[in-house]
């Protein structure tokens, strides 16, 4: 049976309907940042072990922009959310969103 994911507007979908657009946690720096921040935020990635913060896109259905919270490991998606609430809950600090890579309640 295919791997499914929750889509939070769509329901279960198989994930071959969807699409992965990679990190979701680095902010973008400020237009007038320093050039050594905008090379971070384009070349510098970590490659974690264990439960990461991805975008995907559900090219197949919906086409909304989603993160998910998954362990790279063991494949297990643990939650869903939607781009935009994700960032606006990581921007004001509510949801238990804490900024740079840490918890998502």
């Amino acid at each position: 049976m295919a791997s499914l994911i929750t889509c939070p507007h769509c329901g279960s979908r198989p994930k071959e309907e969807f699409s992965i657009r990679g990190d979701a946690l680095p902010q973008r720096p400020a237009a007038h940042a320093p050039d050594e921040a905008w090379h971070a935020y384009v070349y510098l990635r970590d490659n974690v072990k264990g439960v990461i913060f991805e975008h995907w896109h559900h090219v197949g259905g919906c086409r909304r922009y989603l993160v998910v919270e998954r362990d790279n490991v063991s494949h297990d998606v643990l939650s869903v959310t939607d781009a935009a609430r994700f960032r606006r809950a990581a921007a004001s600090g509510q949801d238990g969103v804490v900024a740079a890579g840490k918890d998502l309640a």
